[in-house]
């Protein structure tokens, strides 16, 4: 900036004349001068003589003014001096205007936000470690333990780095530091959603005042531990009984596992769910079909490579023997015949988990989408009443046997339909009932989350067991999530009263407009990707993913006019939360629009549309009475990032870029953490090389979108006092260590980027050179 006078300094200056041109310039025209004194004859006849064409213009004022008279050439001297002036002012002008868009957010004082929301948000930058005040070390203290730092000690290459073997040891406990340090996207969606339904606000529809009565039963614990088993058991004799407890009604197993399907979405043998078919959503086609799958088996199997079959895991049997045995012994099975009913139980789980296959051997074989008619089906498959349980599923529904399903797996339904005629013929366990034992403990699998904490206890030893060090959720956490399986269409209302839809479209529409602008500065390897990624980015419609029709009021009241929510009674009403979870099965089979996901953080490609969710939206990443500044530093480099993961998941062979800017970004890290010097520099793989680009292209992104914000709005509010860059980038520092799946292969802390960004460029408000670092006088922009 301060550079910028000198260099137009000789732009306003006159080029120096010739030797003759400056002489007459300093003397009158001769035709407006009185002569000094009286000519001689001679003299004037002498000077009247033929001399030279040079030497005449000078000596012959008179014959001078005749050809070309002076004050002509120094009028025009004159009028090029004003026409170089002009033209320097107007071109300082416009200098000046370019650069007082990218600066006035470095130094216009701009007016403060004094919301309730930016006063939180000063208060969080305050206790938050400033680039510009700690430039040496300031992106060493935002993220978890796994990252490099200057003082790790050199650290090995490959440390580090994901999928090396020197990384292996400890790995899972490191994760789960960064993660319970780390407020991820979700979390942030969750305790705003968790806000909205401990809100004191008695007002709002009936509907409302049920989602947040179902979740404060949730939370109650004690009522829950007081109801203790009995809920379950009073279910159990509903269903007829089971042969463990010695009070069985021996009812049919078809009737039986369609009442467990209608009324408690539990498929012990099979699971059903909806969704389209991938040879159709090519052709544009949204239809939506019933879909069979294996089920998720309560035993836990691994795959033999050797005999190609899933088995039991062998080191696992004990623990799932003594974990069935509690869960017995909790439902007061007798104890002389306890044993049988869990041999029995683990044997038939064992058979089953032998005809189940990965998912990546049966997309191999083809066994995926498989198109056939219930008819067709019930052939394969005759021991299932396919049509009558699916008619139970998806009731009131019409169903009919030449309605078509896609199976996943049939090799598995036809075996499983082998294994339940041989467990119903058997005989001597006539009276054992072992499949009514079978469903019966799947239905508790189902129900543990509204029973007493020594069920949950009990499932997580066994967790414990097989290896899982997964810290368990907050209470508050789980009753979120089960409440929006319920109410989704009541917080989906909720969401959207409280969002800002015009601040994030028009977040959404710079960012995107920024990213287009992103492409075309980069080295692409041939024409052909260019032009198959424009073509593919240029059909896009970008845009906050609402629900085509939003609920009123009245109409959520209606929808859950039958649901009766019970403030002491956790049990009663998690049933009926999975009758309302059946509806919305139900929904998606007959609706052709995709259902908002309420619960969703990233954005999602639907056909040509490029739907950002509302729960991005929300506090404390983004707020409309923050300053611009700060919501682009934060969501609009999510948003950025997002689409880049998105829409250029292999932009690393298509663009040289990549690598290119990775390894500038890498050498300016390894320069300012002095790394290269002890010894522990390392080379970057593709994968990092191309989530540094990304990250960094985000960064650019986010910020000038936010320039193009200012120029068609110039004013903004800020906080704390700080410039419009400066909040952008502090505000940036703070939630940059976003857990996404794609951290991983981010090499260094995100908020080193603000050096990169800021090197040798006049975008930030001061230098963030470090005055220990010796070296990094010589960094080069990237």
């Amino acid at each position: 900036m301060s550079e910028t006078p000198i260099e137009l300094e000789p732009q306003l200056s006159i080029q120096p004349l010739s030797q003759p041109e400056r002489e007459r310039g300093l003397q009158s025209p001769s035709v407006f001068q009185l002569p000094l004194r009286t000519q001689d004859p001679s003299e004037t006849h002498q000077q009247t003589q033929p001399q030279p064409e040079v030497q005449l213009s000078e000596s012959n004022p008179e014959h001078q003014h005749q050809a070309k008279p002076l004050w002509i050439k120094h009028g025009r001297l004159l009028l090029l001096f004003v026409v170089i002036c002009l033209c320097t002012a107007f071109l300082g002008l416009i200098y000046y205007k370019h650069q007082n868009l990218q600066n006035r957010s470095n130094h216009q004082t701009a007016t403060p936000c004094l919301s309730p929301a930016c006063q939180w948000a000063s208060a969080h930058l305050a206790t938050s470690a400033d680039p510009f005040k700690k430039p040496c070390d300031y992106f060493l203290f935002t993220c978890g333990p796994d990252r490099i730092s200057p003082d790790s000690g050199g650290r090995q290459r490959g440390q580090g780095i994901p999928g090396h073997p020197q990384n292996q040891n400890g790995k899972r406990e490191a994760r789960g530091v960064r993660q319970a340090k780390i407020l991820d996207r979700k979390t942030v969606l969750l305790q705003y959603l968790r806000e909205i339904l401990e809100s004191s606000d008695t007002g709002g529809s009936s509907a409302v005042q049920k989602a947040r009565g179902f979740y404060q039963s949730c939370l109650d614990t004690r009522a829950i531990e007081t109801a203790g088993v009995e809920p379950f058991l009073t279910l159990i004799q509903k269903l007829g009984g089971w042969a463990a407890s010695g009070q069985w009604n021996q009812t049919d197993f078809n009737s039986t596992l369609s009442l467990l399907m209608r009324d408690y979405a539990t498929f012990p043998f099979f699971n059903v769910y909806v969704g389209k078919d991938p040879k159709e959503i090519a052709r544009g086609t949204t239809r939506r079909y019933i879909q069979i799958d294996q089920p998720d088996l309560l035993i836990p199997i691994e795959w033999n490579s050797k005999t190609q079959k899933s088995q039991a895991k062998a080191q696992t049997l004990r623990p799932f023997l003594v974990t069935c045995e509690r869960y017995l012994a909790l439902l007061g099975a007798l104890p002389s015949s306890s044993m049988l009913h869990v041999g029995m139980f683990m044997s038939l789980s064992s058979e089953l988990a032998v005809t189940a296959a990965p998912l990546k051997l049966r997309r191999s074989k083809g066994q995926l989408y498989q198109r056939m008619t219930i008819k067709e089906l019930q052939t394969q498959a005759p021991a299932i009443d396919w049509l009558r349980c699916l008619q139970a599923t998806f009731h009131p529904l019409t169903l009919i046997k030449d309605d078509h399903v896609l199976v996943h797996n049939l090799p598995y339904m036809v075996q499983m339909s082998h294994i339940i005629w041989k467990w119903l013929n058997k005989h001597e366990l006539s009276t054992s009932g072992p499949l009514q034992t079978y469903m019966v403990l799947n239905l508790l699998h189902t129900l543990m989350p509204a029973l007493d904490s020594r069920f949950s206890e009990t499932a997580k030893n066994l967790s414990v067991a097989l290896g899982n060090t997964e810290r368990v959720a907050p209470r508050w956490r789980h009753c979120v999530s089960v409440t929006e399986r319920g109410f989704d269409s009541v917080l989906t209302h909720l969401l959207s009263e409280r969002t800002a839809h015009r601040e994030a479209e028009e977040m959404i529409q710079n960012i995107f407009s920024s990213f287009k602008s992103k492409l075309h500065e980069l080295k692409w390897t041939d024409e052909t990707s260019l032009q198959s990624v424009m073509k593919k980015v240029q059909s896009l419609n970008p845009r906050l993913w609402t629900s085509n029709k939003i609920s009123s009021e009245a109409e959520l009241d209606l929808l859950f006019s039958k649901v009766s929510v019970s403030t002491h009674s956790f049990f009663s009403n998690y049933v009926q939360l999975l009758s309302l979870w059946q509806k919305r099965r139900r929904r998606l089979l007959t609706e052709q629009t995709e259902a908002v996901d309420v619960l969703s953080v990233t954005p999602l490609l639907l056909g040509n549309e490029l739907l950002f969710p509302m729960g991005m939206f929300v506090p404390p990443l983004f707020h409309p009475t923050y300053p611009r500044a700060m919501n682009y530093g934060v969501m609009g480099f999510l948003l950025a990032k997002d689409i880049l993961h998105l829409l250029l998941p292999d932009i690393y062979s298509q663009s040289d870029t990549v690598h290119a800017v990775g390894e500038c970004v890498w050498a300016h890290y390894l320069t300012v953490t002095e790394r290269t010097s002890r010894g522990g520099a390392f080379s970057l793989s593709a994968a990092q090389q191309q989530e540094v680009w990304v990250q960094y292209s985000a960064l650019q992104i986010a910020l000038q979108a936010y320039h193009q914000s200012l120029r068609s709005r110039p004013e903004d509010t800020s906080i704390s006092g700080l410039s419009h860059t400066h909040l952008f980038l502090s505000s940036f520092s703070q939630v940059n260590c976003d857990f996404d799946p794609y951290h991983e292969f981010m090499p260094l802390e995100p908020s080193f980027l603000i050096t990169v960004i800021c090197a040798k460029s006049h975008l930030c408000p001061s230098s963030l050179r470090c005055p220990s670092k010796t070296q990094q006088h010589s960094l080069q922009t990237c």
